[in-house]
C-alpha cells in the first residue's frame, strides 16, 4: 500500500506550503504553525484528492466554527441542504459536516464536496444504513465505507474509535439517566451488545490509521459517550473514555494522522474549564472540537445561546473548534433561518473565544475601532465593524434617522460626556447613511 509523504511528517523538515499559506491568514509566524502541526497541536484538515479553502485548527490559531447540515430518514431535501450549507459559509462557517442519513448518500456527499470549504462526515451513518441496522454492520462495511469516503475527498472523520467494550462496562456500573445521546455512540453500543464483538474500530486501530494514513485524512476522535444532560455530567462513561482518546491521540500521532479530540457534551458551566483542561492533557493537547458544551437542559429553541455561553467558556480553557447548535437543537431538522442563527451566535462565540486566546485579544484593531466609533456616534462605520452589520443597521433604522440610538435619544450619556469634556466628534455625531 502507498503511503504518502504526510502533513506532519513534512511539517517535522520544514514549513509545506499549505502550512505557510494557513499561517498567513492567522496572522502566525510559519516555522512555528509547522512546529505545531509536526507536534499535533494544529491540523489543517485537507484530504489531497480535492483542493478547497482550508482552515487551520488548534493552538494559536482562531477560533473555528463548523455547521451541521445533512437530509433525515423522515425529511431528505437535497437542494435545502444545499441552501443551509451555503447560508452557513455566507454567514462565517469554516467548515461543513454532512450527516446525512436519507437518500442518495453518496450524490449528497458528492454536492457538500464541490464547495469550497473544509466538509467532515460521519462515516458510521452510512454503514448502519447500507446493513439495514447497526447490529448488522461488521468491521468489513465499516472500514469499506471510510475509505469511500477517504477516496471521495472527505477532509476529517468522526470515528468513535473510544466506544469500546471498556466503556460500555462504565456505562453499566454507574448507569445515567439519558444513556448515550451520541448517534454513532449508541450505534457502537448496538454492535457490541447484539454481535458480543469489541468495537472494530478500536480493535483494528491500526488498520484504521493505515487507511487515514494512506489518503492523509485527519481523524476527528468522536465523543460517543458524551453526557447528553447535566444530571450525568458526573457520570463515569464520558471519563473513560477521555482516558481512551488520550491513547488513541497518541498513537495516530506516532502514524503521522493528524487528530482531532471531540467533546464534552452537556455540564454545568462550572465543569466546562476542568472538563476541557483534563481533555487537553491528556491528549497531549490536540486540538478540541466540540458541540456546545450544553450549560443547562431548560431552554429549548434557545439552545443556541446555550451552547454559545458553553462554547465561550471552553475556548477561554483551550478549546479549539465550535459545532453550531442551532435553535432546533433537540426539537427538528434545522430549517435555513435555523443555520443562519446558530451561525452567527457560534461566531460570535468563537469571536469572544478569540479576545481571551489570542495575545492581547480583546485589544485587537477591530474591538478598539468599534469603541472609537461609538465614542464618535459614527453609526455607519459601527455597522462596518458589526460582525453582521445588515442585521445591526436595521434595529437602528427601525426609528428612523437619529444622531444617536432612539433609546436613549436626547438624553444619550455619550453624547452629554464628550459635550461636557470637550471631546464632542467635529460633525456632533454622524447619522446614519441611507
Amino acid at each position: 500500500m502507498f503511503l504518502m509523504d504526510l502533513l506532519v511528517r513534512r511539517s517535522s523538515r520544514g514549513v509545506p506550503e499549505e502550512v505557510a499559506a494557513a499561517a498567513r491568514i492567522e496572522g502566525m509566524d510559519p516555522a512555528r504553525m509547522a512546529r505545531l502541526v509536526a507536534a499535533g497541536r494544529i491540523v489543517i484538515p485537507a484530504n489531497p484528492n480535492r483542493r478547497h479553502r482550508q482552515c487551520a485548527i488548534g493552538e494559536g490559531c482562531t477560533v473555528k466554527i463548523n455547521i451541521n447540515v445533512g437530509t433525515s430518514g423522515s425529511r431528505c431535501d437535497i437542494a435545502m441542504e444545499e441552501l443551509k450549507a451555503q447560508a452557513a459559509l455566507d454567514n462565517g462557517a469554516d467548515a461543513i459536516m454532512d450527516l446525512s442519513t436519507g437518500g442518495d448518500l453518496v450524490a449528497i456527499r458528492k454536492k457538500m464536496l464541490a464547495l469550497d470549504t473544509t466538509v467532515g462526515t460521519v462515516p458510521v451513518y452510512e454503514a448502519v444504513r447500507r446493513a439495514g441496522n447497526a447490529a448488522d454492520v461488521d468491521g468489513d462495511l465499516l472500514f469499506r465505507v471510510i475509505r469511500e469516503h477517504c477516496q471521495q475527498g472527505v477532509d476529517f472523520l468522526t470515528l468513535h474509535c473510544g466506544v469500546n467494550r471498556q466503556a460500555l462496562a462504565a456505562l453499566r456500573s454507574d448507569p445515567r439517566l439519558m444513556g448515550v445521546v451520541s448517534r454513532g455512540g449508541s450505534f457502537h453500543c448496538a454492535m457490541m451488545m447484539q454481535r458480543d464483538e469489541e468495537n472494530p474500530l478500536y480493535a483494528e486501530y491500526d488498520y484504521l490509521l493505515e487507511i487515514l494514513a494512506e489518503y492523509d485524512v485527519t481523524v476527528s476522535l468522536g465523543d460517543g459517550m458524551r453526557p447528553g444532560c447535566l444530571q450525568d455530567a458526573e457520570k463515569l462513561a464520558k471519563s473513560v473514555e477521555y482516558i481512551t482518546l488520550g491513547t488513541l491521540a497518541k498513537q495516530a500521532h506516532v502514524k503521522g494522522v493528524q487528530r482531532m479530540i471531540e467533546g464534552p457534551g452537556h455540564m454545568p458551566l462550572d465543569q466546562v474549564g476542568y472538563n476541557v483542561r483534563m481533555i487537553k492533557e491528556i491528549t497531549d493537547h490536540a486540538p478540541l472540537y466540540l458541540l456546545g458544551p450544553l450549560v443547562t437542559d431548560i431552554a429549548p429553541g434557545y439552545d443556541h445561546v446555550v451552547a454559545a455561553i458553553g462554547g465561550a467558556t471552553a475556548c477561554l480553557n483551550g478549546a479549539d473548534f465550535l459545532c453550531m447548535v442551532s435553535p432546533s437543537e433537540h426539537l427538528a431538522l434545522p430549517d435555513v433561518a435555523d443555520i443562519i442563527e446558530g451561525t452567527r451566535v457560534a461566531k460570535i462565540a468563537a469571536h469572544v473565544g478569540d479576545t481571551v486566546r489570542k495575545h492581547e485579544g480583546w485589544r485587537m484593531d477591530r474591538e478598539v475601532q468599534m469603541a472609537e466609533a461609538r465614542h464618535e456616534l459614527d453609526w455607519d462605520e459601527q455597522f462596518r465593524l458589526s460582525l453582521y452589520g445588515d442585521h445591526a443597521r436595521k434595529i437602528h433604522e427601525r426609528d428612523g434617522e437619529t444622531e444617536t440610538c432612539s433609546m436613549c435619544g436626547d438624553l444619550c450619556a455619550v453624547k452629554m460626556v464628550n459635550e461636557l469634556f470637550g471631546t464632542a466628534p467635529k460633525g456632533k455625531g454622524k447619522k446614519t447613511g441611507k
